[in-house]
């Protein structure tokens, strides 16, 4: 017996330039409605135009020339960790960057205010 070998063709594939257009846009949907809720969800939190915690609600401190978070989170709470402090200190006022100017008045969570 002999025996007789079948090829079978191999073809490559080959997309067109539709084809590409449809994989990008198949591609790009889900990022961009992914950007979109971003968009909209943010924009809601700026929307808002919460400043911090409202006036009155606790108490406050004036920072003096020379003052940083640091340095007001060492002289309200020596006992406890700088860092946390000044993290909650930036937190309740929405300080982004952690810088204080001189005559800034800053709320101060109640558990570091001073004794009166």
């Amino acid at each position: 017996m002999t025996s007789i070998a079948i090829s079978t063709p191999t073809t490559r594939l080959r997309i067109t330039p539709r084809g590409r257009r449809a994989v990008t846009f198949l591609v790009s949907l889900p990022l961009a409605v992914a950007l979109g809720v971003a968009v909209v969800g943010g924009g809601a939190a700026l929307a808002s135009n919460d400043a911090g915690a409202p006036a009155g609600s606790f108490p406050e401190v004036t920072v003096m020339s020379g003052d940083t978070l640091w340095s007001i989170a060492e002289e309200l709470a020596p006992a406890a960790d700088p860092r946390d402090v000044v993290a909650k200190i930036s937190r309740l006022n929405a300080l982004s960057g952690g810088s204080v100017a001189a005559g800034q008045r800053i709320a101060i969570p109640v558990e570091y205010a001073p004794a009166n």
